[in-house]
């Protein structure tokens, strides 16, 4: 019984350990779900691996393990490929292959010798100890931490957007107040919303003091998809200084923190998003600011190299005084903690499986949605943050979960489809099937693993 990762390459050494931390956590935690229903039902656990000590998917390839130690009749240990890890049940058909083990006569210590709903509890061992993983997490970091987040009507200034959230209809200072109807509670909950929109959706806003529809184009969910975790919409902030760079151009031309500027070259930067695109309309050409320093009006003229930076910070959405947004934060006690842990884990499971059905939709390419360790590990926080991390592990966790559901020979979901059709039919599965079947299904997986790497790889490369 295996576990491939079919996940995603980073380009900072932070994302890649946490990458290879949480993956870790949760392989280990898999594995041992088959362990623990395996030794429940009394039968012989040979290998507990975190990683392969194989070359995956060829069994007998390059044998050899980092560590490795046996304990009773198991022998755990660490493999040097990084791709997953596994259990290899005495009297199962797994990518071990161990053909002439399953050619003697079945003892009772045995995976085959067990009852068909002792044998489906095995195999869906990893899948409950990812989920009760991800509830675990999520009770912990709701019990510590509680709930922040940034509620939809405090988003005073309304949005900023990009170039794609301009061919979505949008414009920068838009306060979107709908999506298909809903009215959106929460600011982040706005682009979840867009991509899972039902056809012919709409978002609604307000725009100058007016409301108004903007009707959801075809292809939208493609280039949110393709912008991966861009500025497609951002709250909008003011271009008021926080940080000046010693030896900067800010800093040459006298900038201070807490000034705040009016315009470019006469053109309105009052936010943040409108100085950016006047900056970089005007690269290598004289730049007259107006900005206010302690309630009176002043002026500096400048000139930018092309792709240099001014060198200075503006205040984020991120101020810890919470200067310009007001955040909500909703506290758990123990008894509260443990149920949001239940309830958030659901909602992430369905989140999970709605954004999985967009991959048979007209407007989402294989090629562009699917991605390797990298695209994984670039969705974790530069920044080591310990809510970050829980946070997004957890989801993984679920993800991972859903995954092994899947019915491909190989997975967990694939065995159970066989135990299925046992218990339903009352007929096992010969071995000679479940052989082959599990033969293909390996090679598959590991071929979808070099295609999601290989994206990755050809995106860092040729596509910036």
């Amino acid at each position: 019984m295996h576990h491939p990762l079919v996940f995603l390459m980073s380009n900072g050494w932070s994302q890649a350990l946490q990458l290879l931390a949480g993956l870790s956590l949760l392989i280990t935690l898999h594995e041992f779900g088959h362990f623990f229903f395996a030794r429940l039902f009394k039968t012989r656990v040979e290998k507990f691996y975190l990683f392969f000590d194989f070359f995956f998917p060829f069994s007998g390839l390059l044998n050899f393990s980092l560590f490795k130690k046996t304990v009773g009749d198991t022998e755990y240990g660490i493999g040097w490929f990084p791709l997953g890890g596994y259990v290899k049940i005495a009297g199962m058909i797994d990518e071990s292959m161990d053909k002439e083990a399953m050619a003697l006569p079945p003892e009772p210590w045995e995976y085959r010798s067990k009852k068909p709903v002792q044998r489906l509890f095995i195999m869906l061992g990893g899948i409950i100890f990812n989920i009760l993983t991800a509830m675990v997490i999520y009770m912990f970091v709701f019990g510590i931490w509680g709930e922040k987040y940034l509620p939809n009507q405090n988003v005073t200034f309304g949005v900023a957007v990009d170039s794609i959230g301009e061919s979505i209809g949008l414009k920068s200072g838009d306060r979107v107040r709908t999506v298909d109807g809903e009215p959106v509670m929460r600011f982040n909950d706005i682009i979840v919303k867009i991509i899972l929109h039902k056809e012919g959706g709409t978002i609604g806003v307000t725009r100058d003091g007016r409301d108004m529809e903007i009707r959801i184009p075809e292809g939208t969910i493609s280039k949110i998809t393709k912008a991966g975790k861009g500025t497609i919409l951002m709250p909008r902030v003011p271009s008021v200084i926080d940080t000046v760079r010693s030896g900067s151009i800010a800093a040459n031309a006298h900038l201070r923190r807490n000034d705040s500027f009016i315009s470019v070259n006469g053109s309105p930067a009052c936010f943040k998003d409108q100085f950016d695109k006047l900056k970089k309309e005007n690269w290598d050409k004289p730049m007259h600011l107006v900005f206010v320093r302690g309630g009176a009006l002043d002026s500096v003229d400048l000139m930018v190299p092309r792709d240099s930076m001014v060198g200075f910070m503006v205040y984020s959405i991120l101020d810890p005084k919470e200067r310009y947004f007001h955040f909500a934060t909703i506290k758990y006690n123990p008894f509260e903690a443990v149920l949001k842990g239940f309830t958030y884990t659901y909602d992430r499971f369905v989140f999970y499986i709605q954004q999985f059905k967009l991959f048979g939709s007209k407007e989402v390419k294989l090629s562009e949605s699917l991605g390797g360790f990298g695209s994984i590990a670039s969705l974790y926080s530069p920044e080591f943050d310990m809510h970050d991390f829980l946070m997004f592990t957890a989801f993984i966790s679920i993800a991972l979960a859903f995954m092994n559901l899947l019915p491909i020979p190989g997975l967990d979901g694939g065995y159970v489809i066989f135990l299925l059709y046992e218990i339903i039919s009352g007929r096992k599965v010969s071995e000679k099937v479940m052989e082959r079947t599990t033969s293909v299904g390996l090679i598959i997986l590991l071929a979808l693993m070099l295609y999601a790497n290989g994206l990755d790889i050809f995106r860092h490369f040729f596509k910036h």
